[in-house]
């Protein structure tokens, strides 16, 4: 009878995913990238100055003020001075206003002003989705990175176990050295394993480290047993008709079509006359001149209307009505295909969650069936029906099973705010429900 010796696999992978006394949740990290990612920040800066820049838009329609002061000295020497070779000064002060009473022009570029702030909306809810999604990956990422390294690890132990095993029996004359070389074969192939995925963690660890501007960041893995939540509508109809209306790719696409067409119009308005009420008020002091020998002041009021007809400008306005209408229509096609885009994506995130959900149901199974299989296997072995290479097959089966289940969660709860991120209705309120789910 072949010796075996159990490995308490379930209590070396318990050990291993204790839970660091300083480890932070999703939201906390997320929290964190909001204040020290550059790309959300430049974003914010961006949503900042577009906010302005529309508000800029709006001098166009209101008065102009203007205050403009003059001096000059004049130097005359000629015999009609009186006296002769004399000098004199004056100074000018104006106050003059204008106000538009009718600019059409002016009006649509205001409009179009009042368009860039949706605009802004659409952009920044962009950013905010992006982090919100780039935090979450680079959090499982960590995680799944860990189980990586947990599972290699405990699988190198059972291997470990096998190895002293089959030692111990081919030294009493059980079985041949064969069994002892492939399990130090699998040992040493655990080995090379185990290194390559502490490096993958590191690498990913520092991704988030960087990403929310901590360092030695510890995620809090998800609390087992875990039941996921369902999708809520659980059709890809309601879905993508969300996303035909709120996701910002299309709400900037369709700003920007609202945008061409008001563009249309300004340009129309180059055939259209304007009107502008004007003002001014001048102040003259001179200080005597060629003609008059002492001071005086002049004070002039005017009040008036401006009008202007623009008749002909070859024909410059007819082709920037041509113009703006073909970028009219490229804009109506930029929307229709990034609704076509967006209602692809959101139909591929939807099935891509669905697939996953199943996944893990099959896996589940899987998992428990790889347990079973590698129990009859190490009995079989004991008794001589099974070989050494069964078993540690079995093993590897088992483990990277189990690496397939947890990456699985973690691709689900990815996809379902990749999914809300497709229909555009990804918040960042949307994290707590991921956030619940993991260890207290």
């Amino acid at each position: 009878m072949k010796s075996f010796h159990l490995l308490p696999v379930s209590v070396a992978i318990a050990a291993a995913l204790a839970v660091p006394a300083q480890a932070q949740s999703l939201v906390a990290l997320y929290e964190s990238a909001r204040t020290f990612d550059a790309a959300y920040q430049s974003a914010r800066s961006q949503f900042d100055a577009t906010l302005a820049r529309a508000a800029q838009a709006k001098a166009a329609v209101l008065p102009t003020v203007g205050l403009s002061m003059s001096a000059a000295v004049t130097k005359l020497d000629n015999t009609l001075a009186q006296p002769p070779g004399s000098n004199y000064n004056n100074q000018l002060a104006t106050l003059s206003a204008s106000h538009p009473l009718y600019r059409p022009a002016n009006q649509i570029a205001y409009a179009q002003g009042l368009k860039q702030i949706d605009l802004a909306d659409a952009q920044l809810a962009t950013a905010d989705q992006d982090l919100i999604l780039r935090v979450t990956q680079a959090y499982f990422d960590v995680l799944a990175a860990q189980d990586s390294v947990t599972f290699i690890q405990a699988q190198k132990a059972a291997v470990s176990e096998q190895l002293a095993s089959a030692k111990r029996n081919f030294e009493v004359g059980t079985t041949t050295i064969t069994d002892s070389r492939e399990a130090q074969a699998r040992f040493d192939l655990a080995t090379a394993q185990e290194i390559a995925t502490e490096n993958d963690l590191r690498v990913k660890r520092l991704a988030l480290d960087q990403l929310a501007g901590k360092t030695d960041t510890q995620p809090r893995p998800l609390a087992l047993p875990l039941t996921l939540p369902g999708l809520t509508p659980n059709e890809v109809a309601p879905w993508v008709a969300q996303s035909e209306t709120s996701h910002p790719g299309v709400r900037q696409t369709q700003v920007a079509l609202e945008v061409a067409e008001l563009e249309t119009k300004k340009a129309q308005a180059g055939h259209q006359p304007t009107l502008d009420l004007t003002a001014a008020y001048n102040i003259t002091q001179n200080n005597g001149s060629a003609t008059v020998a002492k001071d005086y002041r002049t004070n002039a009021a005017t009040l008036g209307l401006a009008f202007n007809l623009p008749l002909f400008a070859g024909y410059a306005i007819q082709n920037r009505v041509k113009e703006t209408l073909a970028l009219e229509e490229k804009a109506r096609f930029d929307l229709e295909a990034t609704r076509r885009n967006v209602a692809q994506g959101t139909r591929t995130a939807f099935f891509g969650v669905v697939s996953g959900q199943g996944q893990i149901t099959a896996l589940q199974a899987a998992e428990a069936s790889s347990q079973s299989a590698l129990d009859a296997n190490k009995l079989g072995y004991q008794v001589g029906v099974r070989i050494n290479i069964d078993v540690l097959n079995s093993q590897s089966q088992l483990f990277q099973t189990k690496r397939d289940l947890a990456k699985a969660r973690y691709d689900v709860l990815v996809g379902g705010l990749r999914l809300r991120q497709a229909s555009g209705t990804l918040k960042a309120d949307d994290l707590q429900g991921v956030n619940a789910l993991l260890v207290k």
